[in-house]
């Protein structure tokens, strides 16, 4: 009776949440309702009116060197507000700010004024801000506006299919060069031919789509009707206005800034709005234009598709080992019990009186384990929120801030990992031990960052962190992951040392002369390419999403990637250190970390092809920032497949000397 009590009472809690998600939203995402100011109604209902535009900061893909909107001289609101942003978008240089344009709901207008700039020859800070446009439209910045937590998108046609690419940005201006030939943007239209003239997008034509929700639909609470949007696109353009009025903006002259300022140059910011219904498209689906349109879908099919032949290429070679080999070797050995077939014994029981014995440096191999392993524990917990769709796009900075918060909070398995690991090894320096887990790989890690953040201080770029926020890290660092990593190691000093199979001898065996492939480091050169292999074609995505400015969001592949990541580095590493046992090698320790964290010295040389081959990044600052971020991404990259490997190989050697014979 009581169990079946209890079974009841999970089935109605499991109702109850289900009938409750049906209703949820994350924080921040909840739709908003809309409704015309010119509509009766409005006035008694909770729906909005007004549409705020907001502005985010600049980027290109010809620098890392992202800028605050008022850095450029840009129209600006006449009372700015800043939006709150979390933790993950202060990371990420993120400045939202209120913009100068004003929309309200199915108001349609056109040419409205926003502004005008005046530039004189002579005056130093009119020819400092113009140099600073014209010096930033040759590198294509773009802008990023967001309308009802939506990027504004300019869709314009890939080569010469009818698929339409939505990118989440458009571009301050165009440049064309000495010899007459446009960059970027400049290639749309024939407007854009004065030679060394620069064109400045001041006009833009946005189109806003929405579809009607009735009072009586869920998450609404309005009387009558109201409207929700769907879409948000504009077209930049490059228009001389003349006069005033809609009329203005009808020019076919373009916005062109000579290379040097002859006289006054007066450049005016105008904008048109259009509304349309899209009763087609649901509220929940609306980032589906802008997601379908970014290519290589078919691409990373093809991805899964060959890491999977890789994994069951390695599967059936352990299989073989372990099924085949393993079996008879440990039968082998089992059957010998005169004294004259013990003396014949080869091969890996050779060596079992050493394979225990402790490495070298197992200090710093202990750390290295628990920083993995921590590491280990924050992607995959990552990965799965990402998967269920709490980071999804439309939630900025979440996934950066849920990275954080994960980190600091998973220094206990660290800690305790890395006191067991170096308990078993026979360390005594707990002392030691567990500061160099809390610090040393953190420390390097915040080491580089504030580097770079000095680099991006010093170039008044807007992602440079605010000391505040460096502060809060600090705060995170030691208030949080610090204590946390003392109390796991706490634990896993007060546990006993893992007992081993069988016993260390005294003496340390000699070790035979090793054939080629048998010595250590080509073993650690080879060990790493088949993990490699099965992620260098998602790697191109992941790096497009972070230096492109490219939306990544497939993260059911990243996360099946990760997994035949996992299997891979294991069955390598494992594949590896069964030869060069049977090499009668025991040096197996570092070797196990070393041949899957090889992986990460393959990212970093792809990371250098990407550079050359793939971007167009110029200058010394952008050059040092690329790197800088590219050496923390790999040493995070190296704890975490060295962890895999060694533990897949730990659990491995362990098994193998279990189940046999030893006298």
């Amino acid at each position: 009776m009581i169990s079946k009590y209890y079974w009841n009472c999970w089935l109605a809690a499991i109702f109850v949440l289900f009938h409750f998600s049906t209703g949820f939203y994350l924080p921040g995402l909840a739709p908003v309702t809309y409704c015309s100011s010119k509509d009766d109604s409005a006035k008694n209902s909770k729906c909005k009116t007004h549409i705020p535009i907001f502005v985010n900061r600049l980027d290109s893909m010809e620098s890392i060197l992202p800028y605050d909107y008022s850095s450029f001289d840009f129209c600006q609101a006449e009372d700015v507000r800043y939006p709150v942003e979390n933790l993950g978008q202060v990371v990420f240089g993120e400045r939202i700010q209120s913009s100068p344009y004003n929309l309200s709901f199915n108001d349609g207008v056109k040419c409205i004024n926003v502004c005008q700039k005046t530039y004189k020859k002579g005056d130093k800070e009119s020819i400092r801000k113009l140099n600073f446009i014209k010096k930033q439209v040759k590198k294509n910045y773009q802008q990023h506006w967001i309308i009802d937590n939506m990027p504004v998108t300019w869709c314009y046609d890939v080569d010469e299919s009818d698929k339409k690419y939505c990118a989440p940005g458009f571009p301050v201006g165009c440049y064309v060069t000495e010899k007459g030939v446009g960059k970027d943007a400049c290639v749309t239209s024939e407007l854009f031919k004065s030679k060394d003239t620069y064109y400045v997008f001041n006009h833009v034509d946005l189109v806003i789509g929405y579809h009607e929700v009735k009072a009586n639909e869920l998450g609404t609470s309005i009387t009558g009707s109201g409207y929700r949007l769907v879409s948000a696109k504009l077209t930049p353009k490059s228009v001389q206005h003349k006069g005033k009025g809609p009329s203005a903006c009808e020019n076919p002259k373009a916005m062109a800034i000579p290379s040097t300022l002859d006289d006054v140059l007066t450049i005016n910011y105008t904008y048109s709005v259009t509304f349309i219904e899209r009763s087609d498209v649901r509220w929940s689906s609306r980032w589906d234009y802008i997601l379908d349109s970014m290519p290589h879908t078919n691409i990373q099919w093809f991805s899964i598709m060959n890491s999977l032949v890789i994994v069951l290429f390695l599967s059936g070679m352990v299989a073989m080992i372990m099924l085949r080999t393993l079996h008879k070797d440990i039968a082998r050995y089992n059957q010998m019990d005169n004294s004259e077939d013990a003396q014949e014994e080869f091969g890996w029981k050779l060596v079992h009186g050493d394979v225990f014995r402790p490495p070298r440096k197992g200090m710093l191999l202990s750390v290295f384990l628990g920083n993995g392993i921590q590491i280990f524990f924050m992607t995959l917990i990552t990965l799965l929120f990402a998967c269920l769709g709490f980071l999804s796009p439309a939630n900025r900075g979440a996934l950066m801030t849920c990275v954080l918060v994960l980190y600091v909070c998973l220094g206990t398995p660290a800690g305790y990992v890395s006191a067991r690991i170096y308990k078993s090894l026979g360390g005594e320096r707990w002392k030691s031990n567990v500061l160099l887990t809390a610090l040393l790989c953190p420390g390097v890690i915040f080491g580089i960052f504030f580097f770079l953040n000095m680099i991006l201080w010093i170039e008044s770029s807007s992602a440079a962190i605010p000391f505040g926020t460096l502060v809060a890290l600090l705060a995170l660092w030691f208030g949080i992951s610090v204590p946390l990593a003392f109390v796991g190691a706490y634990f896993g000093f007060k546990k006993r040392p893992i007992e081993q199979p069988v016993r260390t001898n005294q003496i340390p065996r000699q070790i035979p002369d090793q054939s080629i492939y048998t010595k250590a480091l080509p073993g650690i050169v080879m060990g790493g390419v088949l993990p490699f292999g099965c992620i260098f074609v998602q790697l191109f995505f992941i790096l497009n999403s972070i230096w492109s400015h490219q939306m990544y969001y497939m993260f059911g592949f990243i996360f099946l990637v990760f997994v035949i990541l996992v299997l891979t580095c294991s069955e390598a590493t494992v594949l590896l250190c069964y030869f060069h046992l049977c090499a009668e090698n025991y040096h197996w320790w570092w070797r196990a970390f070393l041949t899957s964290g090889f992986t990460a010295v393959y990212l970093f040389i792809y990371s250098i092809h990407y550079f050359v081959y793939k971007l167009e990044i110029s200058g010394v600052a952008s050059t040092m920032l690329y790197f800088g971020y590219t050496l923390i991404l790999v040493f995070l990259f190296f704890l975490l497949t060295g962890s895999i490997g060694f533990f897949s190989c730990f659990w491995f050697v362990r098994k193998i000397y279990s189940v046999v014979k030893v006298d």
